[in-house]
């Protein structure tokens, strides 16, 4: 029984593994789609076309991400956005935000 127990644990370790990679993925694609944006102005069609593509759904659904069209639509906002990933994921972003929305809020 303990033997199932540390198979188990290990394939869920190894499953979790496997979903951080594809989920750094779709950062890379998300990244190559804000630079091909800012470079030649068609990056929200660039995602839409990937994640839409075979395999950009099978990226997502590796990564853990329902590949509908809702999320289709995020992911072209927020390459329309222009904030890179890795200042989106940061901290300081992350309070930046949260304080420009607590402005919004005192104005109205």
């Amino acid at each position: 029984m303990r033997d199932f127990v540390d198979g188990s644990a290990f394939n869920f370790e190894q499953g979790q593994r496997a979903r951080k990679l594809f989920a750094a993925v779709v950062l890379a694609a998300l990244d190559d789609a804000i630079a091909d944006d800012k470079k030649y102005g068609n990056g929200p069609e660039q995602i839409a076309r990937w994640a839409r593509s075979r395999d950009g759904r099978e990226v997502l659904s590796c990564a853990g991400i329902d590949p509908n069209e809702r999320v289709v639509k995020g992911l072209m906002e927020f390459v329309s956005k222009g904030v890179r990933t890795s200042v989106a994921l940061s901290r300081e972003e992350s309070e930046r935000r949260m304080a420009a929305e607590a402005e919004d809020a005192e104005a109205a």
